[in-house]
């Protein structure tokens, strides 16, 4: 094959162009410290480097979601702390108003303080988070859920529970509705109830209830009538009567009831499945009998028994606050340990992607002098050879 010129100058472009490019590339490794930039230059860790880039990307992804929820459980967590804390109150109040040495003038002002904790308990109801969603509204989180009635208060929200993945096949509950908080709360025993009949003229005040045997009790609503101030008949299937005493138990069908006081004959308790009532359904119950008249034994009678059954429904309800408080701690710890993972996880994946991805400075700086030598040798080599044509010798 003939050699000329012009091939010699395409031949020594060409490789001139290969190690500028080499340069060049070598040169972009070291400024960005990766050992490649485009998936071409090493495939094979390329495509390990996408697939570790891709889990640590959904990993950080569920680590924010753990974050955010997080954040709205310690919200919540406040709040049923804040909650717990003016429900004690309240039976605090309520025990202080039942020591039956209370003047009208004195319940009444214990009556105003329950009403400023009942506007409290609307505060707690409505918190928001730092993003100014009501939390206890269920999914319906851009209105105020609850708003103060005569009878309590009403709610507007759902029975909605959101929930975020904060790891692979793992998901959170991020908050609890207004309903499971404060309105799905049985009242009484939890069980049953027992409520005086409105036109009782006697004394009889109800204390301690309770199911005594599970398998004898049926549930069904029952009434309890005074035939005299020592006798009374109950309406089970047969009939059930007895003697009453002051200070003892009835007991039938796997319940018992503790009474104190002296019946007038047809006065009634009637016992019923207990039902969900509404904190503040409750706390509104107590205002009312707080400022009711107490003037007469009737009236201080049925004072006793609207306090005994505030002090009953009250107790659900710190009860119920405290189950609940259990879960969002629960919740919390799960967060905090999937957290945790994450994080050993992002840490491993990096390291994993750096093995693959990480420049050896030191071999990438030798390599960068080695071609900038030969480039700088080709440079003056091709410069030389020039200088040999035979055409500078032709005269």
């Amino acid at each position: 094959m003939r050699v000329t010129q012009s091939l010699e100058q395409t031949q020594f472009i060409s490789a001139l162009d290969s190690l500028e490019s080499s340069l060049s590339t070598n040169q972009n490794h070291i400024s960005t410290g990766l050992s490649f930039t485009t998936p071409s230059e090493n495939p094979a860790a390329a495509g390990s480097v996408n697939a570790l880039n891709q889990v640590l990307s959904q990993s950080q992804q569920f680590s924010t979601n753990a974050g955010s929820a997080h954040t709205t459980l310690e919200t919540e967590s406040n709040a049923l702390s804040q909650l717990q804390n003016q429900l004690q109150s309240v039976y605090s109040l309520a025990l202080e108003a039942n020591s039956g040495t209370e003047s009208a003038q004195n319940l009444s002002a214990i009556g105003a303080q329950v009403t400023q904790i009942q506007n409290t308990l609307l505060s707690i109801a409505n918190t928001q988070d730092g993003n100014g969603n009501y939390i206890f509204g269920g999914y319906a989180t851009q209105a105020a859920p609850f708003a103060l009635t005569p009878t309590g208060a009403s709610y507007s929200g759902d029975n909605g529970q959101a929930q975020v993945q904060i790891a692979a096949g793992e998901t959170v509950v991020t908050g609890d509705s207004g309903n499971a908080v404060f309105n799905a709360i049985k009242n009484g025993n939890g069980t049953f109830t027992v409520t005086p009949g409105v036109n009782n003229g006697g004394s009889v005040v109800v204390g301690n209830t309770s199911v005594t045997d599970a398998s004898t009790y049926d549930g069904k609503p029952y009434t309890i009538s005074f035939t005299g101030a020592s006798a009374y008949s109950i309406n089970t299937v047969p009939p059930t009567t007895g003697t009453y005493t002051s200070g003892q138990a009835i007991a039938f069908d796997g319940v018992q009831i503790s009474l104190s006081g002296t019946p007038a004959t047809g006065d009634t308790l009637a016992v019923a499945p207990s039902t969900n009532q509404s904190i503040f359904t409750t706390v509104q119950n107590l205002v009312t009998a707080l400022q009711a008249p107490t003037n007469t034994p009737v009236g201080k009678t049925q004072l006793s028994n609207s306090i005994a059954s505030a002090l009953n429904n009250l107790n659900q309800a710190i009860t119920n606050t405290g189950n609940i408080e259990a879960l969002v701690g629960g919740r919390l710890n799960a967060i905090t340990t999937a957290q945790s993972v994450a994080t050993s996880q992002q840490i491993q994946l990096q390291s994993s992607i750096s093995s693959l991805q990480s420049l050896d400075y030191a071999g990438a700086i030798t390599q960068l002098d080695s071609e900038n030598t030969q480039l700088s040798a080709a440079m003056q080599a091709y410069t030389l050879t020039q200088g040999l044509s035979l055409f500078k010798y032709i005269q």
